[in-house]
């Protein structure tokens, strides 16, 4: 052994200690100092007795008194002194097992921070018995890059790589070990979501909603608690596991986080503000431990909806009847699939009226459900579960089916009406609609001028370049097309002198609120049908309860009318009893495509 300046360091020489012959002293070492790990050997009572060069140029490299201890020194006592653990603990007696020979090796990992640079250094620690002595030979492999890449690859699986928070699968660990420990403690959870953050991939692309997230994750993170978490689900949905916080404190804590949305947002070089809805669960007492954390996250996602449906830039506690509610539309959406295909479905048709001549020039299908157990149920109960659980495409081409043949039956009976068909904004999304048309018509024999298909002003808006193509493509056909509940959207000028459509259909709001020709809303409903004249539509105002209102319909200039007081949907075989009593159209069609607006449409 030589003396260095402050510490003792190995030599490989140490035959005369050994107690062995020189050839085989020799040997032994000769083995030891090829191993390219650091490696020792001990005597049974742990004692240093020889350490190659691996092992005296690592301990050289450790600048700490509790590795560089020479031989002759133990093993055992050095290993406590760098850290009495149980591990370490557990380390030494299973040397000493070995030794004893009650083991066959010892093989663990081990870690040492250095205490100048804090930096830690994992070993795998494999031992060996030598011989019946009770010698050992302890070889220390260093693995520290494999265990970082480990550590890096565990990191990534449990973080999310846009935001560096927790992930979904991390989050949901962590709010299960903090129910099970939550010792009665309330644990809330915050369901945020960013309204709006379509629009702003639609307009400024994913790098700058990237680069959003990535803002937004700070702020959230900036106004938690400290023993708080942040963590991102995916796309705009963050959740914040709230430990030891009620619900009122939770809502404290949403408040902070929306007035962090009073700053601009840069998205792309371009400050935006905008708003985020919040949902809170939260559990406590003896029920926390027996919560799941999907159960959570869950109720605070329902809660989250709720705020939005409200209106946005809202805050919502969950309470239980949210959860009913869900059930409920789960339990509908099971009940429509089963109606779709057990013909539970009728078509009542509310008449058209042609003001200036006061004939029926047409009618308006709509859906209704006979429930095999709740009776009749109205289409505004199942129409918005058919569009979240995607049914509203089979249930439109149902409809379409049904309204075309029974049209093609009135034709042949010499009843020429024409009948109008609502028509969802998810279908027009869809691209399906004009070969959902095309099939009905071909399969049912209607002339396609017999056929209005009925879209929503705020659906046109939302898409107006699908809107239009696909608008272009039926009126080509010989389908009309109308814009409904004209009035309450949000559709510019511009996209409706662009929309190829032939009939404007005036929102019943509108006709409720014209009590005069002076009314603002009959002020409305004149420029309403100016607007149409001038972009070559007819006008059909609906809700038409009262004869002053038909009468104000009538003298505003509107083309067509339909409400309860003309008449209520009806079956169809009631329809033709109203109908014996009451002139229809004889006329050529003014309600669908004519030929002279098909050809137009064509040009």
């Amino acid at each position: 052994m030589r003396e260095g300046p402050g510490r003792a360091e190995l030599s490989v020489d140490v035959r005369a200690r050994t107690g062995s012959h020189d050839r085989d002293a020799a040997l032994v070492e000769a083995v030891l100092d090829a191993l390219p790990s650091p490696t020792v050997l001990l005597d049974p009572d742990g004692r240093l007795l020889l350490g190659n060069t691996a092992w005296s140029r690592r301990a050289s490299t450790y600048d700490d008194e509790r590795v560089q201890h020479g031989v002759g020194s133990s093993y055992y006592d050095n290993i406590l002194n760098l850290w009495d653990d149980e591990v370490s603990r557990g380390l030494v007696q299973s040397l000493r097992e070995l030794s004893r020979g009650e083991r066959d090796e010892v093989s663990l990992d081990y870690s040492i921070t250095h205490p100048s640079d804090s930096v830690t250094r994992w070993y795998h620690v494999h031992a060996s018995r030598m011989d019946q002595a009770g010698h050992v030979v302890v070889t220390h492999t260093d693995i520290s890059s494999r265990v970082q890449a480990e550590q890096a690859v565990t990191w990534r699986a449990r973080h999310d790589e846009l935001t560096e928070l927790p992930n979904r699968p991390h989050l949901h660990e962590l709010i299960d070990v903090e129910l099970q420990r939550a010792d009665g403690r309330p644990v809330s959870v915050l369901f945020l979501d960013v309204d709006g953050f379509k629009d702003v991939n639609d307009s400024f692309g994913h790098d700058v909603g990237d680069g959003l997230l990535r803002e937004l994750a700070g702020r959230l993170v900036a106004n938690t608690r400290v023993h708080d978490t942040v963590g991102r689900l995916g796309g705009d949905e963050f959740v914040v596991l709230c430990r030891d916080c009620d619900a009122d404190g939770a809502e404290a804590l949403a408040r902070r986080f929306q007035s962090t949305f009073a700053r601009p947002f840069d998205l792309g070089g371009r400050p935006a503000r905008l708003t985020g809805s919040i949902g809170i669960a939260t559990v406590q007492g003896s029920d926390a431990p027996r919560t799941r954390s999907a159960d959570l996250v869950r109720d605070a996602d329902l809660a989250m909806y709720a705020a939005k449906a409200a209106g946005r830039n809202g805050i919502r506690v969950f309470t239980p009847d949210l959860r009913q509610a869900v059930q409920r539309k789960v339990r509908v959406a099971a009940e429509l699939r089963e109606a779709l295909g057990t013909d539970q479905f009728v078509l009542h048709y509310q008449p058209i009226v042609h003001l200036p001549t006061g004939e029926v020039e047409g009618v308006e299908a709509l859906i209704r459900w006979q429930h095999p157990d709740g009776g009749m149920v109205p289409p505004g109960d199942f129409i918005p579960v058919a569009e979240q659980y995607d049914l509203i495409d089979p249930l439109t081409r149902w409809v379409l089916g049904a309204a075309t043949r029974q049209a093609a039956e009135w034709n042949r009976a010499g009843v020429p009406l024409v009948v109008g068909v609502n028509v969802s904004a998810t279908t027009l999304a869809s691209g399906t609609l004009v070969d959902d048309v095309a099939e009905a018509l071909a399969s049912s024999g209607l002339p396609p001028e017999r056929l209005i298909v009925e879209l929503t002003e705020t659906s046109v808006a939302e898409d107006p370049e699908r809107a239009a193509a696909q608008f272009a493509a039926l009126r080509i056909s010989g389908v009309e097309v109308s814009i409904d509940d004209f009035g309450t959207g949000f559709s510019s000028l511009g996209q409706l002198v662009n929309i190829p459509a032939g009939v404007l259909k005036i929102d019943r709001s509108l006709v409720a609120g014209a009590l005069g020709r002076r009314s603002q809303s009959a002020a409305a409903i004149a420029a309403v049908v100016g607007l149409g004249q001038a972009c070559g539509m007819r006008s059909l105002v609906e809700g038409v309860e009262t004869a002053e209102q038909l009468a104000l319909a009538t003298e505003l200039g509107c083309t067509f009318a339909q409400g309860y007081h003309i008449a209520r949907p009806m079956p169809a075989d009631e329809l033709m009893g109203w109908l014996s009593a009451r002139p229809v159209t004889r006329a050529r069609n003014r309600l669908g495509r004519s030929a002279g607006r098909l050809l137009a449409a064509r040009r």
